[in-house]
């Protein structure tokens, strides 16, 4: 495989496990009655729409799916969402009283 083709799947897998996680973070909120675009815009307020995550509730089949809040919040760190991690464990300790 040369440098070309190798840097071409490192960020499709990229991008694919980003997907991921969003679906992940909508079911979350979809479990636990929370609005993920409000929920997003909590964590990054200066930011505009995000087109991906609109993209994705709109397209999300709910599943019968729990996700663990430590876990979803481990997830969001990894891919570099330390703010959306931030207010996730925010609800999650909220919603656990």
């Amino acid at each position: 495989m040369d440098q070309k083709t190798m840097t071409e799947y490192i960020i499709q897998k990229y991008q694919e496990d980003e997907q991921v996680m969003i679906q992940l973070f909508v079911q979350w909120c979809q479990n636990h009655e929370i609005d993920s675009i409000s929920l997003y815009q909590k964590a990054y307020p200066s930011q505009g729409a995000n087109e991906t995550l609109k993209s994705t509730i709109e397209n999300n089949e709910p599943m019968d799916l729990d996700i663990d809040s430590g876990t979803l919040i481990e997830i969001l760190q990894m891919f570099g969402n330390d703010d959306l991690a931030f207010v996730v464990s925010e609800e999650a300790n909220r919603l656990s009283k």
